[in-house]
């Protein structure tokens, strides 16, 4: 993402706030999170709760116990609904299990717009405000085949995936970066079924370090060549490295991501993460903000990217080994734009 485009969304996001503050006094709305402690989640909690004081509205936060806690979060939206909320954002943990009680908030007359990680169909929700999972997996699929060079086709990949239940966000990110890395994806929809050799194999991470760190182990044992490591987040990313660090493997593996968080970017600057994409949950959250500010003042609902069946928040791949073709900015620049 562009400062400039960045720019314009925000402009455009506060001159609505502006717009609509009066008729807003009323108005709740609810952020649900798969958790509270995932830095991603923190800050598209500060974003959120920005917007909604700006606009002089309620906000009311939840959040599962861990990613994949779809009880909390069906809890959180039955809450919502007798509290009578105006609009609900979510970052589902499962995007097909919640599909019910997301629709008996619409039933309710809730305006409901997913985070990050869109529903299945996206149609479930009234609109998703994400990054391009599938682009930001694909970018560092280029830029670790196109750093490998000819050695990209001797590859030993392991794949750090989310979790079981294979949410879109995972399987998005995960098979954008074996198509950006030259593999040929068979189920799009689907994790691990792959039958390219250079895939030492899938292993989940609840996108947390330890998790990481656990499915580094594991895959270590079935291979302990592994040359590339793909991570659904950076938490994941920073696990993934300490396993590789304790077995004396740091330097032997590309580790690329996907989250763009300051810490994440830190570590690329430190070259424990060689690229990550970096997303912007503090815009996605303010943005759904003021659409919920905008639903209840006049009704109008929020508006998908043209072509795509979600509104596109911007995704920038961010490392400090740029290669030719692939556009880029540095850890450097990076620390003044993450998750913003």
């Amino acid at each position: 993402m562009t400062n400039t485009f960045k720019a314009v969304l925000l402009g455009g996001a506060a001159a609505l706030a502006l717009g609509t503050a009066a008729q807003a006094q009323d108005t709740t709305a609810c952020l649900i999170t798969k958790t509270d402690t995932n830095p991603f989640f923190v800050k598209m909690r500060e974003g959120a709760s920005a917007a909604a004081e700006a606009a002089g509205i309620t906000l009311q936060t939840y959040a599962g116990t861990i990613d994949g806690d779809v009880e909390s979060q069906v809890a959180a939206v039955e809450t919502c609904i007798a509290a009578g909320a105006s609009g609900i954002l979510i970052t589902p943990s499962d995007s097909r299990a919640l599909a019910p009680v997301i629709g008996q908030a619409r039933e309710a007359g809730i305006l409901v717009i997913a985070l990050d990680t869109p529903f299945e169909p996206a149609d479930t929700a009234d609109a998703t405000f994400a990054t391009d999972n599938f682009r930001a997996g694909e970018l560092i699929g280029e830029w670790a085949a196109a750093t490998l060079g000819e050695e990209a086709a001797n590859a030993r990949i392991a794949l750090l995936d989310l979790n079981a239940s294979e949410v879109s966000v995972d399987y998005l990110r995960d098979n954008g970066f074996l198509q950006g890395f030259g593999i040929d994806i068979m189920d799009p929809t689907d994790i691990g079924d792959e039958t390219d050799p250079r895939i030492v194999g899938n292993d989940v991470t609840n996108g947390n370090e330890e998790g990481g760190r656990t499915a580094m182990e594991n895959l270590l044992q079935v291979d302990p060549s592994v040359n590339v490591v793909y991570t659904i987040n950076e938490p994941a990313a920073a696990g993934a490295y300490e396993a590789l660090r304790a077995f004396g493997l740091e330097d032997q593996a590309l580790i690329v991501s996907v989250d763009g968080g300051c810490p994440g970017v830190q570590n690329v600057a430190e070259g424990v993460i060689g690229a990550t994409s970096m997303q912007f949950p503090l815009l996605m959250a303010s943005l759904g903000i003021d659409a919920i500010v905008q639903y209840a003042a006049d009704g109008t609902l929020p508006e998908n990217s043209p072509g795509l069946d979600f509104f596109n928040t911007g995704v920038q791949l961010v490392t400090d080994h740029p290669v030719e073709g692939i556009e880029s900015i540095s850890s450097e620049e990076a620390l003044d734009l993450c998750w913003g």
